[in-house]
């Protein structure tokens, strides 16, 4: 019986649209260089102000995925 082992990796990641799109682009961003992600964990939302105006949303996340035998 093989053991699973998972890492994590930490991810910033920012939208002019929403926190939804904001932890969009930050997975698709991931699986570029990570492979076997099984899951994400949002630890951080938040807002870039300017001008009294919504800039960015901004998450802080985490990327769980599975480490290669």
């Amino acid at each position: 019986m093989s053991e699973r082992v998972a890492r994590v990796s930490e991810v910033i990641a920012g939208s002019t649209v929403s926190f939804d799109d904001a932890i969009k682009k930050g997975l698709k961003r991931a699986t570029k260089t990570l492979r076997n992600i099984v899951g994400v964990k949002v630890k951080e939302f938040r807002i870039h102000v300017e001008n009294d105006e919504i800039e960015e949303y901004r998450v802080n996340m985490e990327i769980i995925f599975l480490l290669e035998e």
